[in-house]
């Protein structure tokens, strides 16, 4: 019975450090586009002291400088352009004739009707309730197979659903209080989805009514049914949601490198026009002028990039961790 109940949490389940999991996935994308221009600006004052010959006499009498911007000038307006088309490609996503709209709404609202019988209650429209009212579904179900079972002559039986549900009513404890204050457009939503292994738990509903179905009795088998269902409907719903933040955060994204391009253009081209290897005489802190504001200006027109580093971890960290639906554990941890 070990493997039937599950810790609470994706980073739990995995065995994944906490530091790791907040720098891919829960930490803020500026914050970590901002420690990684830290890192990357430290990283190139530092070669450049330590490696001889000085940076000064390296740049002086080259074009060292000239032909690091306006690489950099290039890359930039070539990634511009990209980014606008990334854009473009997802907005495209929305568009299409009447007939095409038509069925997605009807589609949708097929979707809606039969989860507002799984709930028991209109659906509501904000994401995050949702998914709570999904979760309070397989709760109560998960209780009612606990009372159908209670007091059965097998206490194999009754052990395991007792250990499934208490796991399964652990989870959504702690599922449903990240879901509480959380808003769509940020993280939260789908960060706390993640953390309801629905998957793993299907499993358990599926073994627990194949390995005692000739001992169950009608009214049993129908709650491990209803169970199933209600967990089921969980997928469809969590990669809906995540379908959704992916087109958000990928929209996020161009809008972000559109804005950080201008002054990193701005700098590119500055650098590019006013500055040489004999400008910004004289030392700072024991590093060369010249070095911290080469270092500087260089580390600005890569905010752009690194921007989009910090989103593409985000996306496809959450990619990898939910690229199968339904009852299927790719990772060795349990779901």
């Amino acid at each position: 019975m070990g493997d039937i109940s599950t810790e609470n949490t994706m980073r739990e389940r995995a065995g994944e450090s906490r530091a790791k999991l907040w720098l891919l996935l829960g930490a803020n994308r500026l914050i970590v586009t901002g420690a990684i221009a830290a890192v990357f600006f430290a990283l190139f004052v530092l070669l450049g002291t330590v490696i001889y010959p000085p940076f000064r006499s390296s740049v002086t009498g080259t074009d060292t400088i000239g032909t690091m911007f306006s690489t950099m000038l290039s890359a930039l307006i070539t990634g511009v352009t990209l980014v606008v088309t990334i854009s473009q490609l997802v907005i495209s996503q929305e568009n299409g004739p009447l007939g095409d709209q038509h069925r997605r709404m009807s589609d949708a609202m097929d979707v809606r009707s039969f989860v507002s019988e799984v709930i028991g209650e209109t659906v509501p429209s904000n994401p995050s309730a949702l998914l709570r009212k999904l979760i309070d579904a397989t709760e109560a179900r998960a209780n009612e197979l606990r009372e159908g079972v209670s007091g059965s002559d097998d206490e194999t039986l009754e052990a395991e659903v007792e250990e499934f549900t208490d796991s399964l009513t652990g989870n959504s404890e702690v599922v449903k209080d990240q879901l509480e204050d959380a808003g769509f457009g940020t993280f939260d939503v789908l960060f706390a989805a993640l953390n309801f292994n629905y998957s793993w738990k299907i499993q358990q509903v599926e073994r627990i009514s194949e390995k005692y179905g000739d001992d169950l009795d009608r009214g049993t088998k129908t709650a491990l049914e209803e169970l199933r269902t209600a967990l089921s409907m969980f997928g469809p719903i969590r990669e809906h949601i995540k379908t959704l933040y992916f087109q958000w955060a990928l929209v996020d994204l161009s809008q972000m490198i559109l804005y950080a391009a201008i002054p990193a253009l701005l700098v590119a081209g500055g650098m590019l026009t006013f500055v040489t290897g004999s400008s910004f005489a004289g030392a700072t802190l024991g590093v060369e002028n010249i070095l911290w504001v080469v270092g500087v200006a260089f580390t600005i027109t890569l905010i752009p990039f690194f921007l989009f580093v910090s989103y593409v971890l985000r996306i496809a960290t959450v990619a990898k961790r939910t690229l199968a639906i339904g009852p299927l554990v790719l990772r060795d941890s349990q779901g």
